[in-house]
């Protein structure tokens, strides 16, 4: 294995991608709102709620279904909490934002792998790509490298920024970090990578395959599909967010990532892309 050769186009993949605005602006926007400003926003308001307010006990009320099924486990952590406030507040950031943060790994992959061949053909520098010392895996794998770590690099530092965001604006109302447990941990060391993969092993076999960035992009958003069950499964009451679920997730998300890798590398080769210019 050329792991030299490798590097270096993971390098030259990430300089691009910093230097283009159809890539980089998504990959600051999106998590920008998710992690942060929504986080703020929503902190901000629920530090400064009154808990006897007829808004909170409407949607008290209105949710009543949703809290009286909610599992033991995340109803006994409810239970030691004073009002409906900060019960409201644990149940938003840690059982509806954990899916929400998991189209960010996706999302990243996605972009950056959507650009990977497609844009090399866009910018005509797919023909001196093509003629590199690396063999046909070599240059698979250095696709999928750089976009990979982008990926579960965004995750775990928007994390961070998340995790420091609702704590500062949240603190006078429950005193304390509680966006951190083993659930959050096995969203974070587990599950991210394999979103990730899941993003980038279909996008980096879509952008092989399509001519433009715009078309692997558009074509490569079915990835996110499963992170969109799982969000709407939880807004619904059918799946809420646990250790054992985060497990689950991703394990389901690490086998759709091995066999859309594994499929990738078996079906890549430089002369069909040559085919293709």
């Amino acid at each position: 294995m050329n792991w030299r050769a490798v590097r270096a186009i993971v390098r030259k993949d990430l300089k691009v991608v910093l230097k283009s605005r159809a890539v980089l602006i998504p990959l600051i926007m999106v998590p920008l709102i998710i992690l942060v400003i929504l986080p703020a926003v929503g902190g901000v308001l629920l530090a400064n709620a009154n808990p006897n307010s007829p808004e909170i006990a409407d949607f008290r009320r209105e949710s009543a279904m949703f809290f009286d099924n909610l599992p033991g486990t995340i109803g006994d952590r409810l239970d030691q909490y004073d009002n409906e406030v900060q019960r409201v507040t644990y149940v938003i950031f840690n059982l509806f934002f954990p899916s929400m943060y998991l189209l960010l790994p996706t999302m990243v992959a996605n972009v950056i792998a959507a650009d990977s061949f497609a844009g090399e053909k866009e910018r005509k520098t797919l023909e001196a790509l093509i003629y590199t010392p690396t063999t046909d895996r070599e240059l698979y794998l250095a696709k999928l490298i750089g976009p990979w770590v982008a990926g579960v690099a965004v995750g775990w530092l928007g994390y961070i920024a998340f995790a420091l965001i609702v704590t500062a604006t949240t603190w006078p109302l429950m005193g304390g970090v509680f966006v951190l447990d083993l659930a959050w941990l096995l969203l974070i060391l587990w599950v991210t990578p394999a979103a990730a993969g899941i993003g980038l092993g279909a996008m980096v076999l879509v952008s092989s395959r399509v001519s433009t960035f715009q078309e692997a992009y558009q074509l490569g958003g079915v990835v996110v599909i499963p992170v969109l069950l799982l969000l709407f499964g939880q807004i619904g009451g059918v799946v809420y967010f646990s250790p054992l679920v985060a497990l689950i997730t991703g394990a389901i998300l690490w086998a759709i990532a091995l066999v859309l890798v594994v499929y990738g590398a078996r079906t890549f080769h430089r002369g069909e892309l040559m085919a293709r210019l």
